[in-house]
């Protein structure tokens, strides 16, 4: 007789602790968002009525009707991010594929200290580098302009793509590459065509991270580099709720959840490559 699984030699109070852990983690990550959409379901008035209700009385989607009177032009915001995100997302690919890929397959003098100083560029905030950039987008006349968001995002992101990717393409075997180098193959060659289809899940990984990633750090550039509300992010759009004399809490609820759909709507068309990409390597070829 076949042995049982491993996974199936649980006793009941082994799976009920594991199933109470899952559920209290995951109540944790996602009880702001649980909060944040109920807020967006309450009257103004009643948000900070007492007792506090956590189901809403009379709740409504009003908010997601009235965001759009009380910041004109919300939808152009949402594009402008989009937008944004998509160039940053292809400039990004564009260098960091073929980079990573010589990171991974070629030594050369003083790679390990070019990696060190990409991983050390990570660490800095965006605002510590304000005035530079601020200087550097000024010499170039790209302020009041899109570039001026997606030169900065563009410099971010990179260093991380390389390295997530570098790894990724670690792990495709170097058999691979000798093999049509004898059939005469050049390097592009190769990695046009031999490595490229394989490292496709973790291009898409690169490719999802750097699109939230510059989905979500545009406040700082264009609250800086731009004055123009035509080319103003979301963020930006998010940020005109708050008033001077109060905050309108349920439409700016409303307009974040309006405002991170796409994003959404693109990671759950892309969460099986994602995953693909994610578990690549986890077991030994």
């Amino acid at each position: 007789m076949s042995q049982p699984a491993m996974i199936n030699r649980y006793r009941w109070y082994e799976l009920v602790g594991i199933y109470a852990g899952i559920f209290v983690f995951l109540s944790f990550i996602l009880s702001p968002f649980v909060e944040g959409f109920l807020v967006s379901l309450k009257p103004l008035g009643l948000l900070f009525s007492s007792p506090y209700r956590f189901w809403p009385e009379n709740g409504s989607f009003e908010a997601y009707r009235t965001m759009w009177v009380s910041v004109p032009g919300f939808g152009r915001y949402i594009f402008n991010s989009f937008l944004i995100s998509t160039i940053v997302t292809a400039v990004v690919l564009v260098l960091v594929v073929p980079s990573a890929y010589a990171f991974a397959r070629f030594k050369f003098r003083g790679s390990g200290a070019l990696l060190a100083a990409f991983l050390a560029v990570n660490m800095f905030s965006g605002a510590v580098l304000l005035i530079p950039l601020f200087r550097l987008m000024r010499s170039l006349g790209v302020l009041n302009t899109y570039f001026s968001m997606i030169v900065p995002g563009v410099a971010f992101l990179i260093p991380s793509g390389i390295w997530l990717l570098r790894t990724y393409m670690m792990r495709i075997p170097r058999e691979l590459d000798e093999a049509a180098f004898v059939d005469g193959a050049s390097h592009f060659y190769t990695l046009r065509r031999v490595i490229l289809p394989i490292a496709m899940p973790g291009i898409t990984v690169v490719a999802i991270t750097t699109f939230i990633g510059s989905y979500a750090q545009q406040f700082i550039f264009a609250l800086t580099f731009n004055s123009k509300t035509e080319y103003m992010p979301l963020p930006i759009g998010l940020y005109a709720y708050f008033g001077r004399q109060e905050v309108i809490w349920n439409e700016l609820m409303a307009a974040s959840f309006v405002g991170i759909a796409p994003a959404v709507i693109l990671i759950f068309l892309m969460q099986r490559y994602l995953v693909a990409g994610l578990t690549a390597g986890a077991v030994k070829q």
